[in-house]
């Protein structure tokens, strides 16, 4: 009967907690404190100091959730986007609903009706009630007439014929009638208020969609500082959904549910005052637990949610640190620190299982103590009859259901209520952000535009500090003028202010006093758009977008033709190498450009700035992270742009600016000097200084970067001598290509077919081959066999009650009719009290057994999903490093699959069992009894069971608000607006917001459309699913009532089968409906069992081998051949033989991918050589077990992973096999040279470094990791690239700790910055995989090969240098 979605779960908003930690990272040292402003796109919010961040972090754990910043909107402002066509849909669809909840209390007269009809045999109501009445009043009192006609077996059309049996078949033929016309009436109304209502709520998110990503991308760059990229990809995607689901169909259900709630209520007190107040005694009850249930089981989950966010984040840091995992043997410890945030998720999802098993029993309970209540009072109430409020059984039955429906559409409109609450909070956030008006407008059509730029640049006394951190003191009155054609350099230590000229020039912010102005206009007055039209951008990490080669150089300019882009990869020499890629210019280059090497990606960053024919160029560090090669290519493209055009360079590495016509050294946000290269080295100042630290020995005038023409040569040379070699990440690009064979969009649209998503889905769909059965699954859950029994009893017992109530609930209908004596009277009162007891005691054993199963399985359930996460992890970090550089298994991908196929497998496990055994009991039970009582009857019953089921499966998950295929086609355009958002400096400096928004919203327009045709189909389904059981209803108890007069059936077994059956199969359809789909489950544990029986080719885990004690250190390469498993087609070293004595420092040199750091990986044991030999003191590593081979080795990499933990942890670290004691992670650290900046932090060595370390600066990162290497004390030293993207300063700090390092070990280090590397012992030049010479720096020089190019390259001093002690006397 109505409506019985017990389980209406609300909608859960995640958030994720963010720690905080001390100012100390920044006071300890102003430059570097300055750095992280200067240099980062984004600026960490002020950090408080450590007794505050304390109580803010306690003070978060016991928020949950944190309060919004903004008070909600009120509801009506939730429709501020509808257009009036919107708000007629609104009306009508209201109006759909209150006609869907008026249909139930019709339906319960006309049920009351019928019932009569049955009860009283034939007799009137007056004549019932006369009898009853004088029963009770006399005890000896007999009613002299018959009762009625009854039905005979023997001649059955004799009773049908009769005024009474055609009076009962009138009535049944009228309720048939009747409840058809209710149920097309609830179709059409069901399919008028969820079509109009999705209809609108979809329209009004689009218009929402747009306006929003609209006014995030004209928000200015010091907005975007405060804010985090991931706070937007939850409000892009949860916050809008969050809006669309507090004004679509749940207004209609929570209409529905109230005007369904009233509506019964009202039709409880004109059927039965009495019986109502008594029986709304336990509807608060019922009311308040579902609501008290609903809320416990939110704020446990979110604790649960939490819990396993931890472990995921946890999971990511260390996937994506993998290599750093495995060079310091990590593992067992990652896998207990995964662990203990597991069994944290385990606890609190356990309890979830227990407040949901009290919830459930407590409803189980109360509805069946309620229905005892309503049957025991009722009956009375009916006996004893004896005024004008007399009471009918149709009265008891109408006043029973109105009430209980009543108590349930309170219950379920709470969760409706939380979600418009919800709605009103995102809306908030979003609105705040919609009307908010930027200081500086991207889209603002105002300011002066004029006819052309000459390209004079001044600075005014400008006065700066970043918003975000206001303060710290940046710029601090500079003044500078650029004459037109000038090209000016901008150097410095980091946080000096150097790039913030940049950003001012861009007006990305606005100085606090003083003034920036181009041809003497001041920025402020000059349109934003045509500003950043006449500046070409390249950065120091360029950003490129999702797309192809052709595209990302077309977002220069609107327009461009295939010539023009062509001309200006020329210019940028980017052509040559893209000529030789497989799809040339429709080459997709990965998301930010991953599947390009450095070099390449600065060279179309180039290009796609040339294409804009700028009059400005600015360049902030544009090869400071390339490798000589690269450097050297890209260097030359940048000589060639700047030509004629007024140019702004921010360098740290000094010799790419040599030749400018102006340099500015800065200093503390003040200009310290000013002047040619020639000019500032005769001051022998700060630039002088900056100079020498970097040439490694006194500058050498002569030298062959003096001569213009001869350094032009020189790349020539080194360009021609080579041929082009790809970068070890282009090797898949040929593979990549073919998904993206789309023609480039040249005009102000960008083309979507070809994005990277494509190839993404493409990857990720392949599957795994094992295919595991369900006992497989199972066996996995056999520890809690003992839970799994008690809760498959307890679904059995839930599954029985169903079948148990419809017997009892007709076997009190039959108590109901009259009796014509007292002593029949007395024996039917004891009958109605026997069977008001049997549903109390239906209830307790309901309850009790729903707890049962709900507790058990959550149990069995949550142990299961904890043990396959810690499994599944485990096997990922056992697997080798080769399996992580497959596309299929990405971070994002492994991680998703390490929360998702485990909670996926639970669907085929757990609660999901006990739901379907549930399940099953009532169906099996339903049909046997519904044919034992009357098998035609049940035959009939049976035919609507499966539209019942399907219609009731499909109404649960509407209501449920499953809505997957939309958010999976909503999930492309999110990632469209994340890229432009993640972005937006780039976005910005190219004025391409108004194209974003319009790639955004051409990726939207499926969806929507998508969107608006299942708004229909929703609506048809609701309408079907609400008819079905009123078309099964009219129709059972139609011919119910026929058998019932003319084959004598007794009128309880009608109420039997139809109850049993058709009530059972909606309860099935429901619980089946809230259980995920098996088959997911089986897809998710074929993928789990694949990893988990995989053995991986290297396996660190495994204690086989034979272990190393004492190694002197010698490592020697015998003709070593090696290719990438994932890339087999190029063969990366080609025969390569060398030989490192124990104790010597060996430098391995030349350009990206000749093979340096495969040398590194192969060391490590990362990979095995397709053949030959890699030794340690003469013997092939191959046997020795690998945890004893990587324990003898340090490493230390160009961009080193640190892990959230504290400083003194991430020392710790280089060490899993033993507890440090804090003396040795001292030690190490004052090695390191990092131990008085550690001292001096407010935590000291108990400081938090942040994600991957970022509240460290690059030098004190690299110190850290220094000290971790030698915590270790390893026989061998690995330095790959340690200082090559560090600033001078920080160079020189860092190499003083590496030199001291590597004394009394063997170290092999590889470098691009040649001049860290002069006093190696022996220096092996790799070229094509192969040696191309060795030898000292000064042999190497005295050659005149190709090591001798790459330092011309570099300006390195071309004479000897006698050791590092004169280097630092010659820097400071």
């Amino acid at each position: 009967m109505g409506d019985k979605h017990f389980n209406m779960a609300p909608n859960l908003d995640r958030e994720e907690l963010k720690g905080e930690i001390n100012d100390a990272f920044n006071q300890d040292d102003d430059e570097l404190k300055k750095k992280d402003i200067d240099t980062s796109s984004s600026s960490i919010s002020s950090i408080s100091d450590d007794k505050d961040g304390k109580k803010k972090k306690k003070k978060k754990d016991k928020e949950e959730p944190p309060k919004p910043e903004i008070p909600p909107v009120p509801f009506f402002d939730l429709f501020r986007y509808a257009s009036p066509t919107d708000y007629v849909l609104l009306v009508f669809g209201t109006l759909g609903a209150m006609g869907t909840g008026i249909c139930f209390p019709l339906m319960l007269i006309l049920f009351g009706d019928i019932t009569d009809a049955f009860v009283g045999g034939g007799l009137s109501q007056e004549q019932i009630n006369e009898i009853n009445c004088n029963i009770s009043n006399d005890p000896n009192y007999t009613y002299p007439y018959p009762l009625g006609p009854t039905c005979n077996i023997s001649d059955p059309d004799f009773f049908a014929n009769t005024p009474e049996g055609m009076a009962i078949q009138d009535e049944f033929t009228k309720f048939g009638i009747y409840v058809a016309i209710i149920g097309f009436a609830l179709f059409v109304l069901g399919f008028i208020f969820v079509t109009s209502l999705n209809f609108t709520a979809e329209n009004q998110v689009y218009r929402i969609r747009s306006r929003f990503l609209q006014a995030v991308l004209r928000q200015d760059v010091g907005w975007y500082d405060t804010k985090s990229s991931n706070d937007f990809a939850s409000r892009i995607t949860e916050d809008l959904n969050k809006i669309q689901d507090g004004i679509g169909e749940k207004i209609g259900m929570f209409t529905f549910s109230m005007t369904a709630f009233i509506a019964s209520i009202i039709n409880a007190f004109i059927h039965g005052w009495q019986l109502t107040l008594v029986m709304l005694v336990s509807t608060p009850v019922l009311a308040v637990s579902m609501g008290v249930l609903a809320k416990v089981q939110a704020s446990l989950t979110e604790n649960e949610l939490k819990a396993y966010a931890k472990a995921g984040g946890v999971a990511e840091e260390v996937i994506s640190s993998i290599r750093t995992v495995m060079a310091f043997g990590g593992q067992s410890k990652e896998i207990d620190r995964f662990q203990d945030n597991l069994a944290f998720a385990k606890k609190a999802g356990i309890k979830r299982g227990m407040a949901t098993g009290i919830g459930a029993g407590l409803v189980w309970g109360i509805i069946y103590a309620s229905y005892a209540l309503a049957f025991w009072y009722g009956i009375s109430l009916i006996l004893a009859a004896c005024d004008e409020n007399s009471y009918s059984s149709s009265d008891l039955l109408i006043v029973f259901f109105s009430v209980l429906i009543g108590a349930m559409q309170i219950g379920q409109a709470a969760p409706y209520m939380e979600a418009f609450s919800v709605a009103r909070g995102a809306a908030a956030s979003i609105f705040s952000i919609i009307d908010r008006i930027p200081p500086i407008d991207s889209s603002s059509n105002e300011g002066l535009v004029p006819d052309g730029v000459d390209g004079k640049i001044s600075f005014k006394n400008v006065f700066f500090n970043y918003p975000s951190r206001p303060d710290v003191k940046i710029l601090q009155g500079i003044s500078f003028d650029v004459t037109p054609g000038q090209t000016v350099a901008l150097v410095g230590t980091s946080g000096c202010g150097k790039s913030t000229c940049i950003q001012l020039l861009q007006r990305f912010y606005d100085p606090l006093e003083g003034s920036v102005s181009i041809d003497g206009n001041e920025l402020k007055s000059l349109n934003l758009g045509w500003l950043r039209e006449q500046m070409g951008v390249v950065g120091q990490e360029p950003i490129l977008f999702g797309t192809t080669i052709g595209e990302n150089i077309c977002y220069g300019r609107d327009g461009v033709s295939q010539e023009q882009m062509e001309r200006a990869a020329k210019e940028a020499n980017a052509h040559d190498f893209i000529q030789r890629l497989p799809r040339k210019y429709d080459t997709l280059v990965g998301e930010r450009g991953a599947q390009l090497s450095g070099g390449q990606k600065q060279r179309i960053a180039i290009a796609r700035a040339l294409v804009r024919h700028p009059r400005i160029l600015l360049l902030d560090e544009a090869t400071s992270a390339l490798d000589t090669q690269s450097e050297s290519v890209v260097q030359k493209a940048l000589d060639k742009a700047r030509q004629g055009r007024t140019t702004m360079i921010v360098a740290h590495r000094l010799t790419t600016i040599r030749n400018a016509d102006r340099i500015i050294v800065i200093k503390d946000g003040v200009i310290q000097e000013d002047g040619t290269h020639d000019k500032l080295m005769a001051k022998n100042g700060i630039y002088y200084q900056l100079v020498v630290s970097q040439q490694g020995g006194e500058p050498d005038s002569k030298s062959s970067l003096d001569d213009d023409s001869e350094s032009e040569d020189e790349e020539e040379k080194i360009i021609k001598a080579k041929s082009w070699v790809p970068d070890e990440k282009e090797e898949v690009m040929d593979a990549v290509s073919l998904a993206g064979s789309h023609p480039i969009g040249r005009h102000s649209s960008v083309r979507r077919s070809g994005r990277l998503s494509v190839v993404s889905s493409v990857l990720s769909a392949q599957s795994e081959d094992v295919d595991v059965s369900l006992t497989d699954i199972m066996r996995m859950n056999k520890k809690e066999w003992p839970y799994i029994t008690v809760g498959v009893i307890g679904s059995a017992i839930v599954g029985l009650s169903t079948p148990v109530y419809a017997i009892l609930f007709s076997e009190v209908l039959g108590v109901l009719t009259p009796g014509g004596s007292a002593e029949e009277q007395a024996y039917k009162r004891e009958r109605g009290n026997f069977y008001s007891l049997m549903f109390l005691i239906l209830g307790i054993v309901a309850g009790f057994a729903a707890f049962a199963q709900s507790f058990s399985f959550s149990v069995a359930g949550e142990s299961l999903t904890s043990r396959l996460r810690g499994l599944t992890f485990e096997a990922i970090l056992r697997q080798e490093v080769g399996w992580f550089d497959r596309k299929t298994n990405s971070v994002g991908a492994l991680c998703a699959r390490l929360s998702g196929d485990a909670a996926s497998v639970q669907g085929a496990t757990g609660s999901r069992i006990g739901v379907l055994f549930q399940a099953l009991t009532t169906m099996i039970a339903s049909i046997v009894l519904a044919l034992y009582f009357q098998w035609k009857l049940g035959l009939v019953a049976l035919c609507f069971v499966p539209l019942l089921l399907l219609s009731t499966y499909f109404q649960a998950k509407i209501i449920m608000g499953q809505s997957a295929l939309e958010r999976e086609g909503l999930q492309k355009s999110a990632k469209v607006a994340m890229e432009a958002i993640a972005n937006i400096r780039t976005v910005a400096s190219l004025g391409k917001e108004r194209q974003f928004h319009t790639l955004y919203m051409d990726s939207l327009r499926e969806p929507h459309r998508q969107a608006l045709k299942k708004s229909w189909v929703r609506g048809a389904i609701f309408g079907f699913a609400s008819a079905v059981p009123m078309f099964a209803y009219a129709t059972t108890m139609y011919y119910g009532g026929w058998l019932v007069v003319n084959e004598c059936l007794d009128f309880t077994s009608v109420f039997k089968v139809s109850e049993s059956l058709l009530f059972g199969t909606q309860m099935i359809g429901q619980a089946v409906a809230f259980a995920p789909n098996y088959n997911k489950a089986k897809v998710a544990a074929n993928r789990i069992f694949a990893l988990l029986r995989r053995v991986p080719q290297i396996d660190a885990s495994s204690n086989d081998g034979i272990v190393l004690k004492n190694i002197d250190g010698n490592v020697d390469f015998e003709h070593v051949r090696f290719r990438y498993p994932t890339r087999k087609d190029a063969e990366v070293l080609q025969g390569l033989s060398l030989a490192v004595r124990a104790g010597q420092t060996v430098a391995l040199v030349g350009h990206s991918g000749c093979g340096k750091s495969t040398c590194i990986q192969l060391l490590e044991r990362f990979y095995d050589p397709d053949s030959g030999q890699v030794q340690l003191d003469g013997k092939d590593i191959n046997p020795v077990n690998i945890s004893s081979l990587r324990s003898q080795m340090g490493i230390v990499s160009q961009e080193p992973i640190l892990f959230n933990l504290t400083i003194a942890q991430n020392i710790a670290y280089g060490d899993n096999t033993r507890v440090i004691p804090m003396d040795e992670i001292i030690e190490a650290a004052r090695k390191a040279n990092i131990h008085v900046f550690i001292q001096s932090l407010p935590n000291g060595y108990e400081t938090m470094v942040g994600e991957r370390g970022t509240q460290l600066s690059g030098g004190q990162k690299q110190r850290v990791a220094i000290a971790r290497a030698l915590i270790r004390n390893p026989k061998i030293l690995l330095l790959d690239e340690a200082t090559s993207a560090l600033d001078s300063e920080s160079e020189h700090v860092v190499q003083l700790a590496l030199d001291a390092a590597r004394e009394g070990r063997t170290c092999i280090t590889i470098a691009h910055r040649l001049s860290t590397i002069q006093n190696a012992d022996n220096i092996i030049v790799i070229n094509h995989g192969k040696i191309s010479e060795q030898g000292t720096h000064e042999e190497l020089i005295k050659q005149g090969g190709l090591y001798f190019e790459l330092c011309s390259v570099q300006g390195i001093a071309l004479k000897p240098v006698s050791s590092s002690a004169n280097l630092e006397e010659a820097a400071f």
